[in-house]
């Protein structure tokens, strides 16, 4: 069993002989995190499975319901891989609007969701993906972070929600 690296206290990590996970703190900001969220007439089991859905429910509905139907996070993005050429045209241009109004429904209809962006108070959020340089901070750390700047953008308007 590893032991974790320079004394670190992060419980998610690899070595050669094991991979360690636990949830964090911060799981709610997640997009794979196990928060349901009703929006556009239906029900998403993660915002992930809302995210994919909305690439396809236009131009591939077979394939949006694939992913509605996807029983994990991880499965809505292997679909959504493997079907890329079907999402539709505009997506790069209403992706984040898109997720706007699913972490809004997260943040509305889930409780521990709204609690744990209270509490982050004034610290700047990050997604620290290691590999999505959009989203996250990417493999240079030089990212753009969007979903982070979209959780800080929906906790300046928390007293709204």
């Amino acid at each position: 069993m590893g032991m974790y690296p320079d004394g670190a206290t992060n419980r998610n990590f690899e070595d050669a002989e094991s991979a360690h996970f636990f949830t964090t703190p911060y799981q709610p900001f997640d997009n794979w995190s196990a928060h349901r969220v009703k929006l556009w007439g239906r029900e998403f089991a993660t915002v992930e499975h809302g995210y994919h859905w909305r690439k396809f429910s236009e131009t591939a509905p077979d394939v949006a319901e694939l992913v509605l139907e996807a029983p994990s996070a991880w499965a809505t993005w292997q679909i959504s891989r493997e079907h890329a050429k079907k999402r539709r045209p505009d997506w790069d241009e209403v992706k984040i609007g898109i997720m706007r109004e699913l972490l809004v429904a997260k943040l509305e209809q889930n409780e521990d969701v709204r609690e744990r962006l209270a509490a982050s108070a004034h610290k700047t959020i990050i997604e620290d993906s290691p590999w999505d340089s959009f989203w996250g901070l990417g493999p240079k750390g030089d990212g753009e972070n969007m979903m982070g700047r979209l959780w800080m953008e929906l906790r300046e308007g928390l007293v709204n929600v």
